[in-house]
């Protein structure tokens, strides 16, 4: 039973969600995107799993489709056209 419960707590910690994390903004201003200053930037509200994204955040996703990349690259942002 605790082997089972310890199993399961790794899996949580190490399945990273696919959300907004603070190093990502800071990645992002020093790429050259000053307008990227917090989560709301890809987020609307709260950013966290199966959270809402905001027109940048769709784009970046659909890129990462695309591109059938494993993550998110913040240098996609160049190709971004919206506000």
């Amino acid at each position: 039973m605790r082997i089972t419960t310890l199993i399961a707590a790794a899996a949580l910690i190490l399945a990273v969600p696919a959300q907004a994390k603070m190093p990502w903004v800071k990645k992002a201003q020093e790429a050259g995107f000053a307008e990227v200053k917090d989560c709301k930037a890809c987020h609307v509200g709260a950013a966290k799993k199966g959270g809402e994204l905001s027109e940048r955040g769709k784009f970046l996703m659909d890129t990462k489709a695309k591109k059938k990349a494993a993550d998110v690259d913040l240098a996609w942002l160049k190709d971004y056209k919206g506000k």
